[in-house]
């Protein structure tokens, strides 16, 4: 219960007031060590001490990652899945994606131009969705939209939560894994045709590592691995904006690096977004076999959770962490072990998301519609982040209005 009341900071705090990189607690009834920092975190991606195959609780394999899915994997088995994200999410199919969101964000503008408020958070998932569907090669018809809008969400959104919300993710995931394995095979049996080179042809076709074709019901957990996140890239989006509103005298700045060419300072500012703003709290892991590490015996087959808010805010690793500063990634390379908002070590071998590319490009391309392609008013409301929700944003999710269409 103290974790779920302060998620992103319960690890952290301990961590402080222990003054260690590691504790000891009970989390869902189990034994589990937490622990923090850019050591830390070396230490978590070492596949020769740590698992990932059962250490998600069971409710976030049902509703977030899905069973059988990349997450849940080692070895030769993840290399070998890792492979078919690494191949999906090349620069020139997320610069694909960029387009077809652009798209969606250009006739969703009207829109909001027609409504007197818009509250950010939910008037995204729409066109991302839309978007992404378009991109894999997932036919969504209009009168789906909702529905598959609502299915996405939920998956991420309502995760972790009260009963009824985390009931509905369930629902909502054994939904879309239905909608998609059915797509799938269909497409195998030659009664659907997919664009060759889509997500959802890849995935119908992907060979494991023994060279059979992936279950329906598999393939369909992975095709959503790939829906879920563009969708959950709303997240950071409305984050980008309460920054932008927020810290004013970026505004200038940002506008010259996009307009101009150099993209440096517009980069800095998505990393420093990434940095400085919850996203997921913590990652998971199960110990391979028993070990030292700090003074803490690792026993084999305990839980092991990893930090990545705390990580990202660690002051051994980030002066003035707590201060939102962009210009920290102008002189400053981020590392594999001290800025892990989406995980670390390397993503082609490691569990470090595949998708960074899309989010750092779906901001790029939402901090140029938020200061050139449209023009709004950010009324009075609270702008606090709320830190016990998952995932965490401004509480009303950022409401807008008087929004106008730029030439």
């Amino acid at each position: 219960m103290a974790f779920l009341a302060d998620p992103y900071r319960f690890i952290g705090r301990h961590c402080r007031e222990q003054h260690t990189e590691v504790v000891q607690t009970r989390l869902m009834l189990r034994s589990t060590l937490c622990f923090t920092g850019p050591r830390a975190a070396e230490l978590f991606y070492n596949e020769g001490l740590f698992l990932r195959g059962g250490a998600a609780p069971e409710p976030l394999r049902a509703t977030l990652f899905g069973k059988g899915g990349v997450q849940t994997l080692d070895g030769l088995r993840h290399r070998r899945r890792k492979a078919f994200f690494m191949l999906a999410l090349a620069p020139e199919r997320v610069a694909a994606l960029v387009r077809q969101v652009a798209h969606e964000w250009d006739h969703e503008l009207g829109r909001w131009a027609q409504q007197d408020q818009v509250q950010l958070y939910e008037a995204l998932h729409p066109m991302l969705t839309r978007a992404v569907c378009h991109w894999a090669g997932v036919p969504l018809p209009p009168a789906q939209v909702a529905l598959r809008t609502a299915e996405l969400v939920a998956l991420f959104d309502h995760a972790v939560g009260p009963p009824l919300r985390h009931l509905h993710a369930r629902v909502a995931r054994a939904a879309l894994e239905s909608w998609l394995a059915h797509l799938l095979a269909e497409a195998r049996a030659g009664r659907v045709e997919l664009p060759e080179d889509s997500a959802a042809a890849q995935v119908a076709l992907h060979r494991d590592e023994e060279g059979n074709v992936l279950r329906p019901r598999i393939a369909a957990v992975e095709l959503l691995n790939l829906l879920r996140p563009v969708v959950a890239v709303s997240v950071f989006i409305v984050q980008s904006a309460h920054a932008l509103h927020l810290h004013p005298e970026c505004r200038e700045p940002l506008s010259e690096s996009l307009l101009g060419g150099d993209m440096r300072w517009a980069q800095a500012f998505v990393q420093e977004v990434r940095r400085w703003y919850p996203f997921f709290p913590a990652i998971a892991a199960r110990v391979r076999h028993d070990f030292e590490w700090q003074g803490y015996h690792f026993t084999r087959g305990r839980t092991a959770l990893l930090d990545l808010y705390g990580t990202n805010h660690d002051p051994r690793s980030w002066e003035a962490a707590d201060e939102f500063r962009p210009h920290r990634f102008l002189t400053r390379k981020p590392g594999a072990y001290d800025f892990v908002p989406q995980g670390g070590a390397e993503p082609h071998a490691h569990h470090r998301c595949p998708g960074e590319g899309v989010a750092i490009a779906l901001m790029m391309l939402s901090l140029d519609w938020l200061l050139h392609r449209m023009r709004y008013e950010v009324p009075a409301q609270d702008l606090g982040l709320d830190m016990a929700r998952l995932p965490a944003l401004p509480h009303g999710g950022f409401v807008i209005q008087g929004v106008q269409a730029l030439p």
